[in-house]
């Protein structure tokens, strides 16, 4: 047998209303379902009540159907739009405007680059390509010493060549702006004699990246020299690089490119790896080469020495040499990298 629970308890007897007496008012539901005694306006109501128990509308009730309608028909013209464009495009204001900054953003690349024209050049330079660990070996020679090499070319198949620069005469402040500029790769051959009063512009170029070497103290021709008097120019200068710069090179080139095997063994005793010469030069008119083909090849390292003349500036060579570099279809490219 199903329990059908307790019995409900009694209900009192309703009321009956008195024919003819007066009905009692009814208190209406406010905001929030609360009652309001009659006679008084429900906060939010549409309509109060006027004298004579009359209806009245309320100001702010018809304020605010008038915005409820104008946002319907805003509304419905935004879907009408979004309907018509095909797509459901957002409509929020934040998203929107992030949208049109990043739309607004563009990557840097050669392509927008125009600052190569107000370096003489009529495209922009190519960059070199990453070089692998290829890093040419030391010559041994025949006392059992290993004694630095002594290049001129580099053997490699990367189109690029090397831009080299002597003594450290010229500190025009523009060429810094223009290795910056073309992210130019080089390396400054130093002179203490002629590039001591100034070494701070040579390490604005080194923090741009380019390389700082070693050319001796004084830019005397070491063919000759006893070993005392080189090991004197080399080392002397690999000191002072490193009280002025915080660096100590490992490679170096002869002034005039002069040198013998008493060279070889004071650079080796004074830390250096590899005697770096040049197989074409910049003079104030044109390049020339040492020897082979009169023109560039992959791996040449080229001279950009001081101008004793009242020639073309620095910059001005340095901008006809990478004409013909362009001109070959090459490039610049770091010879630190080549040459570990």
């Amino acid at each position: 047998m199903s329990y059908a629970g307790p019995p409900e308890a009694p209900q009192p007897p309703r009321p009956r209303a008195t024919p003819g007496a007066p009905r009692a008012p009814r208190a209406r539901a406010g905001s929030g379902g609360s009652r309001v005694p009659p006679g008084k306006a429900a906060s939010g109501d549409s309509q109060a009540v006027g004298s004579g128990g009359s209806r009245v509308p309320r100001a702010g009730a018809a304020f605010e159907g008038s915005r409820v309608g104008a946002g319907r028909v805003l509304a419905g013209a935004l879907a009408s739009a979004l309907l018509l464009g095909g797509c459901a495009q957002s409509v929020d204001p934040i998203e929107r405007l992030g949208k049109r900054a990043a739309e607004g953003v563009h990557p840097p690349g050669p392509a927008t680059d125009r600052g190569y024209r107000r370096w003489g050049l009529n495209e922009p330079l190519d960059r070199p390509p990453s070089p692998a660990a290829r890093a040419l070996a030391l010559t041994p020679h025949t006392s059992g010493r290993v004694l630095p090499r002594v290049v001129d070319h580099v053997p490699t198949r990367d189109r690029v060549v090397f831009l080299t620069y002597d003594d450290g005469a010229d500190k025009d402040p523009r060429f810094v702006d223009m290795v910056r500029e073309l992210r130019l790769p080089l390396s400054m051959f130093l002179t203490d004699s002629v590039a001591g009063p100034g070494y701070a512009h040579f390490a604005r170029l080194h923090r741009l990246g380019a390389g700082i070497e070693n050319h001796t103290l004084d830019h005397r021709a070491l063919s000759g020299l006893p070993y005392a008097a080189q090991r004197a120019e080399i080392c002397g200068q690999q000191d002072r690089i490193s009280s002025r710069l915080g660096l100590r090179p490992r490679l170096f080139r002869p002034p005039y490119g002069s040198y013998d095997t008493t060279t070889l063994h004071a650079a080796s005793d004074c830390g250096i790896s590899m005697v770096v010469l040049w197989r074409a030069a910049m003079t104030p008119t044109d390049l020339v080469y040492t020897h082979g083909e009169h023109h560039l090849r992959p791996g040449d390292i080229i001279l950009i020495g001081p101008d004793e003349t009242t020639g073309p500036s620095l910059r001005e060579r340095t901008a006809r040499v990478l004409r013909k570099v362009q001109q070959r279809g090459l490039t610049v490219g770091h010879l630190e990298d080549y040459l570990n």
